[in-house]
């Protein structure tokens, strides 16, 4: 069990040390001065008490000849403090500059390597806890940084130093000093390796809590609609109580490293002083060497009392930033490639043999399905719910990596592009788009981030956004909210509608892109659809089948296969079939069905 902590131990030190000095070779310079400059500056700590106890000896004559020597050596110790002075000051700046460039490099690769992820990582993440772990995956860094300079390697070089220096007087000093120290910081070592495993307990609850937080108050319209205030805080309190236990246990076991380090401190204090009154006695010790001791004695208790932080720090820093770590060391599900290229495609798509299996609970969506679609020819693609509808989807624009076959854009495999040479050539308008926190006129750019005002505001039109944007009080540079909470659903499909006439692809898929809109406003994006699929691949995911009449093909899926496709006219004239069946449910509405 041990060697089993052991190893994860160095296991998780190594990963996150791996893409931390992937960040700070970046600034090495500054890293090493700090290091250089606080080993000086701690050195000069323990020498500048020898100083003072050659003044104390030269005063201790009473005699006003030594006058000049003493002020010699008051000049010398100045200059040390001066210089100590200086290079802190060195090691204070450096530091500052090292943290926080190292802390928005930390910040800039969790976050570039987090948002290259999967749909499916996301899907299975918390936003609010992904955020959480980028921001403490840098402050563990500055936890770790702070305590290992201001504390850590002053510790090593004060400790050191003092034992040295004492050795030099007093060798039997140096000695008692020198098993304390050992035995003081492998007591303090076995104990927090011990702990770890609670310190990354600790940790994933705070990660938790942040988590179910973040769900609750994205969701506070349902709650209030389903009156489930009660139920969240009873379910958030839950969470909260067992952070709070995991949180109490470690710092109970913190208590416990005190309490031991207490002890240790009070019996070294004892034996030290008890042989000091006993060489003063005899003669063998002077009054200023005790008084040296004494402030020896004082700087390595607190820079011992400091070790417990320093260690604690430390593992509670790879601890907290070893979520992220984990994140970085994740590979992509979907993996990119730029072997091939594709310029301005055409708009063929074809499906040959596609197979797609969910790997979480091994379902089937698709079997050995083809389909190919000519350049410019629309499409629409219906079926009961599960049938594979957004799975098309969602293969087509690489979301996920097939089980088997391959998808091609002019011929070219998908899999050969990169997905954003891939994405470039399709346009999707979702049922349900989620917009930025961000002005309009940003949101509207996103299809092509180069366009001008002007390109905006003529897509806006052609969409019809200017209906409402113009009522607006900020017009443009309104900001829509988070995920666009202040506009309405069919404002937010006419934006996402603006994306897409902006982008301009060969390629557009439309997942019943006038769903959430009134029959004025559907009337007016009809019109605009019809001029933004001319000349396109146009790929329509149905749900309301009156909109799709006039599409060239009808795919009817059903278990991931293909069980129709022609035109309306074809399908709902059989004497049966899904299609028919699906039109006259839809046409005749419920009494259809009774």
């Amino acid at each position: 069990m041990e060697k089993a902590e052991k190893t994860y131990s160095n296991l998780l030190r190594k990963l996150v040390l791996k893409y931390f000095w992937q960040v700070i070779r970046h600034f090495k310079v500054s890293f090493f001065t700090v290091i250089f400059a606080t080993t000086f500056a701690s050195l000069l700590d323990v020498y500048i008490p020898l100083q003072y106890l050659k003044l104390w000896d030269v005063l201790s004559a009473n005699n006003f000849s030594v006058v000049s020597l003493a002020q010699s050596i008051i000049i010398l110790i100045l200059i040390l403090n001066f210089a100590r002075w200086v290079i802190r000051r060195i090691s204070g700046f450096s530091l500052s500059y090292f943290e926080s460039n190292t802390m928005a490099g930390l910040r800039e690769q969790g976050f570039s390597y987090m948002i290259g992820h999967s749909y499916s990582f996301f899907a299975n993440n918390f936003g609010g806890s992904l955020t959480y772990k980028i921001n403490k995956y840098a402050r563990a860094f500055e936890k770790l940084a702070d305590r290992m300079v201001t504390d850590g390697l002053p510790l090593v070089v004060r400790g050191l130093g003092t034992v040295i220096a004492i050795y030099t007087l007093f060798p039997k000093y140096s000695f008692i000093l020198g098993v304390f120290c050992i035995v003081f910081l492998v007591t303090a070592l076995i104990y927090i390796r011990y702990k770890l495993k609670y310190d990354v307990i600790a940790s994933e609850w705070d990660t938790k809590t942040t988590g179910t937080f973040a769900d609750a108050i994205g969701n506070h319209s349902s709650i209030q609609l389903f009156t489930g205030d009660q139920y969240e805080k009873d379910r958030t309190n839950e969470v909260i109580q067992k952070q709070k236990k995991a949180t109490t246990f470690n710092w109970y076991l913190w208590e416990g490293l005190g309490s031991i380090q207490s002890l240790y401190t009070v019996a070294v204090e004892f034996i030290i002083f008890w042989f000091a009154v006993g060489d003063w006695r005899l003669g063998l010790i002077t009054l200023p060497v005790i008084v040296l001791l004494q402030s020896y004695l004082i700087r390595l208790m607190d820079s011992l009392w400091s070790f417990g932080g320093i260690v604690r720090a430390y593992y509670e820093s790879f601890a907290d930033a070893y979520e992220m770590a984990t994140i970085l060391n994740t590979p992509y599900e979907v993996v990119d490639n730029d072997k091939e290229t594709i310029q301005k495609a055409k708009g063929e798509v074809a499906f040959d043999n596609v197979t797609y299996v969910y790997k979480n609970n091994n379902n089937k969506v698709l079997d050995n399905f083809s389909l190919t679609i000519s350049p410019g020819q629309k499409i629409a693609i219906v079926g009961s719910s599960g049938a594979g509808k957004t799975t098309f989807v969602r293969l087509l624009m690489r979301l996920f990596d097939l089980t088997s076959g391959n998808i091609t854009i002019d011929g070219t495999d998908i899999s050969k592009i990169s997905q954003k040479n891939l994405r470039e050539q399709i346009s999707f308008v979702p049922q349900d788009p989620v917009l930025f926190h961000r002005t309009l006129m940003e949101n509207i750019r996103y299809g092509r981030r180069d366009a001008t005002n002007g390109e905006v505001i003529k897509a806006a039109h052609l969409a019809h956004c200017d209906e409402f944007i113009d009522a607006l009080p900020n017009g443009y540079e309104t900001y829509v909210g988070e995920r666009g909470v202040k506009l309405s659903g069919g404002e937010r499909q006419r934006v996402a509608i603006a994306r897409a006439i902006i982008k301009n692809a060969p390629i557009l898929i439309l997942d019943e892109a006038t769903s959430s809109l009134d029959s004025h406003s559907e009337y007016l994006i009809q019109d605009a659809l019809t001029k933004l699929i001319e000349g396109k691949t146009t790929i329509v995911i149905a749900h309301r089948l009156s909109t799709i009449r006039q599409m060239d093909r009808i795919i009817v899926l059903d278990k991931g296969k293909i069980i129709e496709d022609g035109t309306h006219d074809e399908l709902v004239n059989k004497k049966s079939g899904l299609y028919k069946k699906l039109w006259d449910l839809q046409a005749g509405g419920f009494k259809n069905i009774i």
